[in-house]
């Protein structure tokens, strides 16, 4: 069996991107940092950021594009992707993993207050 879902939620690390492909079909790419914040064994405080580059497409992406800006909550739900590629100046593999959002909520205040629209209910 296979199966590809993932959640996350963090905020945005920069204005989304809107583009169109040359199907006029919209697409959208932002990235997207997670944080995750534990105490030690010795009582200390600790924090890892996890920066993951997003895609959404069509209306999903023109959506996220016209409600959302840098540093931005969200909720998105979508599939795991994994990209290879030739660096342009070694010549040396590099690889990453990104999401195709499938699906959002927004969380949080408005755009214009950094914090993102709050959701009127439901998924989008």
């Amino acid at each position: 069996m296979n199966f590809n879902k993932v959640i996350l939620g963090g905020h945005l690390t920069r204005d989304p991107e809107l583009k169109h492909t040359q199907s006029n079909t919209s697409v959208v790419n932002f990235g997207l940092a997670v944080n995750e914040k534990w105490t030690d064994a010795g009582g200390n405080k600790q924090e890892k950021v996890i920066f993951i580059d997003c895609t959404a497409w069509a209306a999903i992406g023109e959506t996220i594009n016209a409600h959302m800006g840098k540093g931005s909550p969200i909720l998105v739900e979508g599939r795991l992707n994994y990209e290879t590629w030739a660096d342009r100046d070694t010549g040396e593999e590099r690889r990453k993993i990104s999401v195709t959002v499938e699906g959002f909520q927004f969380v949080g205040g408005k755009k214009d207050e950094g914090q993102g629209e709050k959701s009127k209910g439901g998924r989008r």
